[in-house]
């Protein structure tokens, strides 16, 4: 089985960093292929940043595909760039906190995360990007919870305030995403 994602928005919502973790997790404790590839636009903070990550059982061809089977996007700029490498019956993750525009398509399927919001709530801002993550693992099943939650660990190093804080995070994006698994 092969996946193509792409994970999309401003620079500083750490899209850079949950592409990695996701590709960091697959690689080192699944035993899975793996392609990560970052795109930042010219501006650094606030300007545009994606990643495109590709996880596979068997050798990866092509890094980088033309049409995704999902897509993660974290702001409006994102969704009206990429819905269109979508592909048709492909899974939609949105930051319903930013992300308000009705989506024009009705061939892909659409999970809404008010991932913003919950950080505020947890008490950092920064920390949305590891709520999506929790979401699209939680709702996708593509990797083990806990072999996330180590890479995220491994990723954090000793610094334990965060590993608390991004713990919280993770947990609280895969009971969002839980909810949203296609039903059958």
């Amino acid at each position: 089985m092969e996946t193509n994602l792409l994970v999309a928005g401003f620079g500083g919502q750490g899209i850079m960093m949950l592409g990695k973790l996701l590709s960091d997790a697959a690689c080192d404790s699944a035993q899975r292929n793996v392609t990560f590839f970052p795109s930042y636009g010219a501006e650094q903070r606030g300007g545009t940043a994606n990643c495109y990550v590709v996880i596979s059982d068997d050798p990866i061809g092509v890094p980088v595909g033309d049409v995704m089977d999902d897509l993660i996007v974290m702001n409006a700029p994102s969704l009206n760039r990429f819905i269109g490498i979508l592909k048709r019956g492909g899974t939609l993750f949105i930051n319903s906190s930013i992300v308000r525009e009705e989506i024009s398509r009705d061939d892909v399927r659409i999970v809404k995360a008010p991932v913003t919001d919950l950080a505020l709530e947890l008490g950092n801002p920064r920390a949305l990007n590891i709520i999506m993550l929790g979401v699209y693992v939680g709702c996708t099943g593509i990797l083990g919870e806990d072999i996330v939650e180590d890479a995220l660990v491994r990723e954090l190093g000793k610094k334990e305030s965060l590993i608390q804080l991004n713990r919280e995070a993770f947990r609280r994006g895969l009971e969002i995403g839980k909810k949203q698994q296609p039903k059958g």
